[in-house]
């Protein structure tokens, strides 16, 4: 069950980097919120975009190969570090698209950690 979830995760990860370093302003004009956080700049989505797609590639890593984990985990740490600065503007009130971003930022980013360690019964070498 967890490599099933690190790969939908991985894929759907994969795919925002994709998008964010394909179609930057795109990306920025198509999600909830983001206006909301300044002006459109093209390097700074690169660099997120950059990190999402890596982040997806590991959980996609885990996806196939359970000894891989390590590579997942690091994937899910940006995720969740993402995550917490959405909870925090969240938690703060900082946000007017609060459901959009519990489901499309926090959910997955705590489905990626739990996912990225090994299971009972999963090799852990």
């Amino acid at each position: 069950m967890k490599r099933w979830i690190a790969g939908v995760l991985g894929v759907f990860t994969v795919g925002n980097g994709a998008f964010m370093l394909i179609a930057g302003q795109q990306w920025y004009d198509a999600i909830p919120g983001v206006h909301d956080t300044g002006p459109f700049n093209p390097h700074f989505v690169a660099d997120i975009g950059a990190a999402f797609l890596i982040a997806g590639l590991g959980l996609m890593a885990r996806a196939w190969r359970t000894h891989y984990w390590p590579a997942a985990l690091a994937g899910a740490g940006f995720l969740a570090s993402h995550g917490l600065i959405h909870v925090a503007g969240l938690l703060g009130g900082h946000s007017h698209h609060a459901g959009f971003e519990w489901v499309s930022v926090v959910a997955p980013s705590v489905l990626a950690l739990w996912v990225a360690f090994p299971g009972k019964g999963e090799s852990h070498v």
